[in-house]
């Protein structure tokens, strides 16, 4: 690992106005869980280090109004999933967060962190993506508002300018009669990343078994993980019986562009893609409220 410089402000302004002045030189450090063993590996060298973990605002993990939940980007991955509105009504959140790494990661790790490193099989991702989630960035004069379906340019690129960071993560609450499921495969069933993960999220009509409204996000098997509007659009005011399921998945796998590297073949992570979706989907029917 290479000298570098490092910082720890103690407020916001005072970390976008080191990210001004060092810009590409610079990263921001919350967790560290993938930014240190870049630069271990040598794949990251940056000249100064931006330790955000001090800073107030960052550190945020609150419902407001019951509308949206609103999570800093250095709160750890751990206390996200030990937050109660998380574990009640944002349940496939809850799901995604908690299969990332082992306990100690997750206690290190944040979702900032998480959506930063963009890499195409990010757990939380798929999860964040269902549930219509948006990203606040800052810089030194000013912010902005990102969806999360545009924030993701390329593996391990993303929307934010050289001298912009990642400030918060907007979820709405969604609708009392809805219901999602994580799925993912791993070689290993711990510590291990995403071959495929799919994540399945449907509203229903009140005291119906009709689905209104459905989202389905799929994670390492495109560039970027994605939203498959054309899949989605399937079962919008359809039940979800066999042949609709059917319809969807093959949809979702056109969808798709896997890639062959040392974890699968492309083939085998569509054909896995396939099975996690009917899977992902009836889970979501059977836990429907």
């Amino acid at each position: 690992m290479k000298n570098f410089g490092y910082f720890a402000p103690d407020t916001l302004q005072e970390a976008l106005s080191l990210l001004d002045n060092k810009q590409q030189k610079a990263k921001v450090l919350a967790g560290g869980t993938d930014l240190i063993g870049q630069m271990r590996t040598g794949s990251l060298q940056p000249g100064f280090i931006i330790d955000i973990k001090k800073i107030p605002e960052l550190n945020c993990l609150e419902l407001r109004g019951d509308k949206t939940l609103h999570i800093g980007a250095a709160v750890p991955i751990s206390k996200i999933i030990a937050f109660s509105p998380v574990i009640r009504k944002f349940n496939i959140l809850h799901q995604g967060c908690s299969v990332i790494g082992s306990t100690r990661i997750r206690n290190r790790a944040t979702m900032g962190g998480n959506i930063c490193n963009a890499a195409p099989s990010a757990d939380s991702i798929p999860a964040l993506l269902c549930l219509g989630a948006k990203v606040v960035v800052a810089q030194r004069v000013g912010s902005r508002i990102i969806p999360l379906e545009s924030f993701f340019l390329g593996p391990g690129k993303t929307a934010l300018a050289p001298n912009e960071m990642l400030v918060e993560i907007e979820i709405p609450v969604p609708s009392a009669h809805s219901s999602g499921r994580y799925v993912r495969h791993t070689p290993r069933e711990k510590m291990d990343i995403a071959v495929v993960g799919v994540a399945a999220f449907l509203i229903f009509a009140p005291s119906s078994k009709i689905c209104q409204e459905a989202r389905i996000a799929l994670g390492a098997v495109a560039p970027t993980p994605i939203r498959v509007p054309q899949a989605e659009a399937l079962l919008s005011g359809k039940s979800l019986n066999n042949e609709n399921i059917e319809k969807v998945i093959e949809k979702v796998a056109e969808a798709a562009s896997p890639i062959s590297d040392i974890r699968s073949s492309a083939e085998y992570r569509r054909e896995l893609l396939k099975v996690l979706t009917r899977r992902a989907l009836k889970e979501a029917y059977r836990l429907r409220i």
